[in-house]
C-alpha cells in the first residue's frame, strides 16, 4: 500500500474508530462495524449524528481491502469522503471539552435562605433563567425560571397569598417541593460537548448541566451549560 495513500487514511481512520468505540462502551473486539455503528448510536451522539455515513464506511472499508489484516487494497476511495471520515474520526478520539467552547462562566447563584421574591427579581434582573443554589457551600438545586412559574401557580391554586410566597417561602423550601432532581446535573470539567449532548439526548427533562472540578456537589461551580445551548453545541459537530 502507498504510503499516505486515500486507502491507508481510510483505513487508519476505520480502525481508530472502531477501536474507540469498542474500548470505551466495553464491547466485544470481534463485533462487527455496522453492529457496533447501530448499538453506539444511543451511547454517542457523534455516532448517532453521522450514523448513516459511518455505516457506508464501514461497507466501504469491506469494498477496499480483500483482507482481515488491511493489507491487500484491492479500491481506492475518494478524497472527499476520506476526508470526511477524518473528520468524524477526530469528533469522536478528539472531542471538544464543553467549559472550553460552549460553558458560561459567569455563573450566578443564589443561597438557600433567599425568598422567592429575591430570586424571581435577580432571574429577572440578570436574564439567567438558572441559578445553583447553595447551602453551607454544597449545591442543594438548582432555581429554574420554569420551575419557579410552576410552583407558584400550584401555591396560588391551593389556595395560598401571593405575599406569602413571595416574602416567606425561601427557595430551599421551594426546592424540598420538586419530586425528583432529574431537570439537572452536576459533572466534572472535562465533559466534553459530545457526552453534554447525550446528556441532553437521553434525558428530555434535563435543563442545566453545572460543571465542577471533579462532578462534586461541595466543590466550586465553572461553568454552566442549558438548552439554549444545544443549537451552539450541534455547530460545533459540524463540518
Amino acid at each position: 500500500m502507498k504510503k499516505n495513500s486515500l486507502a491507508e487514511r481510510f483505513i487508519n481512520c476505520f480502525n481508530k474508530v472502531d477501536y474507540t468505540l469498542k474500548a470505551k462502551y466495553n464491547f466485544n473486539r470481534s463485533m462487527g462495524f455496522s453492529d457496533l455503528i447501530r448499538r453506539t448510536v444511543a451511547l454517542n451522539y457523534v455516532v448517532r449524528k453521522y450514523e448513516d455515513e459511518l455505516i457506508d464506511y464501514g461497507r466501504l472499508r469491506n469494498a477496499i481491502v480483500h483482507s482481515s489484516n488491511d493489507k491487500m487494497i484491492i479500491a481506492e476511495p475518494h478524497e472527499d469522503v476520506v476526508e470526511k471520515f477524518e473528520k468524524i474520526e477526530k469528533l469522536i478520539n478528539s472531542p471538544a471539552v464543553a467549559l472550553d467552547t460552549v460553558c458560561h462562566r459567569d455563573i450566578l447563584s443564589v443561597s438557600a435562605d433567599k425568598s422567592m421574591q429575591e430570586v424571581i427579581k435577580l432571574i429577572a434582573t440578570s436574564h439567567y433563567s438558572n441559578l445553583p443554589v447553595y447551602k453551607e457551600n454544597t449545591l442543594i438545586g438548582i432555581a429554574n425560571g420554569q420551575k419557579i412559574i410552576d410552583a407558584f401557580g400550584t401555591y396560588l391554586a391551593s389556595g395560598g397569598k401571593a405575599k406569602v410566597f413571595l416574602e416567606n417561602v425561601k427557595i430551599e423550601d421551594m426546592l424540598s417541593k420538586i419530586e425528583n432532581s432529574n431537570y439537572y446535573l452536576v459533572k466534572p470539567a472535562t465533559l466534553t460537548v459530545e457526552d453534554a449532548l447525550s446528556e441532553f439526548n437521553k434525558n428530555h427533562k434535563l435543563l442545566a448541566i453545572l460543571l465542577t472540578k471533579t462532578g462534586d456537589i461541595s466543590e466550586i461551580p465553572l461553568g454552566i451549560i442549558t438548552t439554549g445551548d444545544i443549537m451552539t453545541m450541534n455547530s460545533i459537530l459540524d463540518f
